[in-house]
């Protein structure tokens, strides 16, 4: 990872940024074990793996409860007492699916069970935001890790129960390893009960998955450390400059490089968590295809954080009409979703505008004529599709619309003409480096790749892909090793 040249100098954070990192700072200091981190690659997922297969395959329900209490453990080192908290959600959604099964009065026990947890969900992540906004203050709320996940998993499980879309779990183990399943519990994907309903109690492991597995979850590692983590130091700098250090250049820069951050962070921990699934043989849904290489906001969403669009689509937009009522009622419902997509995401103003701003494209696509979109150059989208994602990435990143409106007016050329130089943001090769990744945003890469190894012989193909996968490996864990900066965007939500 390039340093920096021997000239240039730090970045000053803002107070703003001091004082947001001082916040964070008590958390991090215990979460030591994300998937990109020492403590899980040697210790954690060793282990993990040895004592399951160290136990039969027969003996489905052992290995159940060592993933149960991994996944426990995983959570419970990040958040201590809160893991009290998940056992509870699980606890309760068990009895009220059981209930839901019984089929009697299932409509009302589902919806005793969405109230509580979207109350449960709201007393922790809106509270603050809901009692500051109406102009009075209470005590700091915690933010559970993951509880916006592990809520909609709780929620596709009662309604998947209700809807006869699943077979019920034979018993509360059952209901804890969909829920807390360590894999895509902080971060996703969001798996919906019916889609691994059947694995819980009967999958098979192979070596075969456990290869498959091991690929995956080292490409998201590099994904991680090796992309998204050098894109985050030119990010942060943008993001936490005074209004008056702003420039043109450094702010597109800076959401070039937070528009790729993002990306890789979460794209990266998406397969990291498939690739876990796979060792130990579940097969998760994959959340993120190239959506930076679509051309519409609209295809953006079908490629980008997959699992919460289809969870959003089947458990609220068709429920409420779809697009089955006509272009008015398609247009609210799109508006509702979007809207509601920006809160999931966080408890700000700068998310429901963000949710605004895709609902808002997503609009004027869905009214334009057919004959317009498809008379639209191919390369006029792909220009379109970033720029558009990017602007809208400033709403997702400042801490507060006043920040946000500074962006904006500093990206359409109000920026100060002497602001911080371009080496200061871009140390080195630093800008070299983000080019070089954002090619990774596109299926080019791995195309090229896949032609040059589909053309060698067959065990000089396998000794080139595992010498690849060897190196990416080394290079991951020696940033790691090496203490470089490794935040993680989605521990958040």
């Amino acid at each position: 990872m390039p340093r920096g040249s021997p000239r240039s100098k730090p970045l000053p954070p803002s107070r703003r940024t001091e004082k947001s990192i001082a916040r964070l700072r008590p958390l991090w200091q215990h979460l030591v074990m994300v998937f990109a981190s020492i403590p899980f690659l040697f210790y954690f997922l060793p282990g993990l793996l040895a004592i399951y297969y160290a136990i039969p395959a027969r003996r489905r329900q052992a290995r159940n409860l060592v993933l149960i209490a991994a996944s426990l453990l995983f959570y419970s080192w990040g958040e201590g007492r809160f893991v009290l908290l998940l056992l509870a959600s699980i606890a309760a959604n068990h009895v009220i699916g059981h209930r839901i099964v019984l089929g009697r009065q299932a409509k009302g026990w589902l919806l005793a069970g969405i109230i509580g947890n979207l109350a449960l969900l709201g007393v922790f992540k809106y509270a603050n935001f809901i009692t500051g906004s109406a102009g009075f203050e209470i005590p700091i709320i915690h933010l559970p890790l993951g509880i916006s996940f592990f809520t909609f998993q709780a929620l596709s499980y009662l309604i998947d129960l209700y809807r006869k879309d699943a077979s019920p779990p034979e018993n509360l183990a059952d209901t804890a390893l969909y829920i807390a399943s360590f894999p895509q519990l902080i971060a996703g994907p969001i798996v919906r009960y019916e889609e691994i309903a059947q694995a819980i109690r009967h999958r098979k492991e192979s070596l075969a998955m456990m290869a498959a597995g091991i690929e995956l979850f080292i490409r998201g590692l590099a994904q991680k450390t090796l992309l998204s983590n050098l894109a985050a130091g030119p990010a942060d700098s943008v993001f936490g400059l005074p209004p008056e250090q702003l420039t043109t250049l450094s702010a597109w820069v800076g959401i070039g490089a937070y528009s790729l951050q993002i990306f890789f962070d979460f794209a990266g921990y998406s397969n990291m968590a498939m690739g876990l699934g796979l060792m130990v043989g579940f097969r998760f849904p994959r959340n993120f295809d190239y959506p930076y290489a679509t051309r519409s906001v609209t295809a953006f969403w079908r490629h980008w954080h997959m699992t919460l669009s289809r969870w959003f689509r089947d458990y609220l937009y068709i429920p409420l009409g779809g697009n089955r009522h006509g272009t008015a009622r398609t247009i609210l419902n799109l508006w509702v979703v979007f809207l509601l997509c920006g809160l999931w995401h966080g408890a700000a103003w700068t998310f429901v505008l963000w949710g605004a701003w895709h609902g808002a494209f997503l609009m004027i696509e869905r009214l334009t004529p057919k004959a317009v979109r498809e008379a639209v150059p191919p390369l006029l989208g792909h220009l379109y599709l970033p720029l558009v994602v990017a602007l809208s990435w400033v709403l997702f990143r400042a801490e507060t619309i006043a920040q946000a409106g500074h962006l904006y007016t500093a990206l359409f050329g109000g920026g100060g003409a002497a602001g911080v130089s371009l080496d200061q943001i871009l140390p080195g090769a630093t800008g070299y480096w983000l080019l070089f990744a954002a090619l990774f945003t596109t299926p080019l890469p791995e195309q090229a790749i896949t032609w040059g190894v589909r053309h060698l012989p067959g065990p000089a193909r396998t000794a080139v892909s595992l010498t690849g996968f060897a190196v990416v490996l080394i290079l991951a864990a020696a940033f790691l090793a090496g203490g470089g900066y490794n935040p993680f965007i989605y521990f958040r939500f």
